[in-house]
């Protein structure tokens, strides 16, 4: 004991000296096409947490209404602008089909591996192509990246998810994807993960603002306190800093909220939620973007990135300043 206790008081007092960080993670979510009004009016008590220990704002997607950047309100091409911190004119997605994408705007996971070639890269998704066409995963033209996690392609399996009309089979995948996630994320503890939830979209395109989609919503929020916990759990336990960072990729047109892709107010309109407690007055103010959101990441991950990307990017951190 006399040895192993001079040892320990070294390995505690090391933790507070003026050069220790902890060791820093993110997890971004998107809950496919939730409307903020609806979002705002139900219960969501995990979401409402981690935004009491953050903040909860609107914010906006689809680049300038009526300008060269002008986007559409699209799941994908949403997606791919929080991906690359661009607006569509771009990285060049412009619908669901992904035509051609254009790799030169790089992702956040391969900022990521080229900046630090050692970290833990992770996708939990109900949507395959995320991976495999956004992120580019394999390809020449993305440095031939590659995921160390991916949880996806279920959409796929229709003996073990028949698909319905209804599209309940997508419930089922975000059910597992999120259980998947929340596992991982206390066991393995990826340094950068993506979770992407699809429901919530099939509900509203099929049922609009209803109680379908009240429930869809309620449900999402479970799912989100599932990992919530396990970023909690790896906080408490492991003195990890970890960041969660929540938003929906666009809005729907009111008052239905049944369709989205066009410039309305409704369907532009975006909400973000994250656990960060310095954030800046931009994020509070209903300016923020969806573009905003890959500059935070880097910004609290604090890696190194190519002037070339970083001079490209429509967006800008949504953090204080130190």
């Amino acid at each position: 004991m006399s040895r192993i206790f001079p040892l320990l008081t070294l390995i505690i007092l090391s933790l507070n000296l003026p050069g220790y960080s902890q060791k820093k993670k993110v997890v971004f979510i998107i809950l496919d096409g939730i409307p903020a009004p609806e979002l705002e009016s139900i219960s969501t008590p995990n979401l409402d947490e981690i935004s009491t220990v953050g903040g909860y704002a609107r914010a906006f997607t689809g680049g300038e209404k009526g300008g060269e950047s002008e986007t559409p309100t699209i799941s994908a091409v949403g997606y791919n602008s929080l991906l690359t911190g661009t607006w569509a004119n771009k990285h060049n997605v412009w619908g669901n089909d992904i035509e051609s994408p254009n790799y030169d705007y790089w992702s956040i996971f391969r900022l990521m591996r080229e900046a630090e070639p050692e970290s833990k890269l992770a996708i939990f998704s109900t949507w395959e192509d995320n991976r495999t066409k956004l992120i580019g995963e394999r390809k020449a033209e993305t440095g031939y990246l590659k995921l160390d996690i991916a949880f996806d392609g279920f959409e796929k399996d229709t003996v073990r998810f028949a698909h319905d009309t209804e599209k309940t089979y997508l419930r089922k995948i975000d059910n597992l994807v999120s259980f998947e996630a929340a596992h991982s994320l206390k066991t393995q503890a990826p340094d950068l993960s993506w979770v992407y939830l699809e429901f919530t979209d099939a509900v509203g395109h099929r049922h609009g603002k209803s109680p379908q989609l009240t429930s869809a919503i309620e449900m999402a929020d479970r799912q989100v306190g599932r990992i919530w916990e396990a970023v909690r759990f790896r906080e408490e336990n492991y003195g990890e800093e970890w960041l969660i960072w929540i938003t929906t990729d666009h809005g729907r047109k009111a008052p239905e909220f049944k369709d989205h892709g066009g410039q309305s107010d409704s369907e532009r309109e975006i909400w973000m939620i994250s656990n960060a407690k310095n954030l800046n007055e931009r994020f509070f103010s209903g300016k923020a973007s969806m573009v905003d959101i890959l500059p935070t990441i880097i910004e609290f991950l604090g890696i190194p990135v190519p002037e070339v990307q970083q001079e490209n990017w429509d967006g800008a951190s949504l953090l204080m300043k130190k």
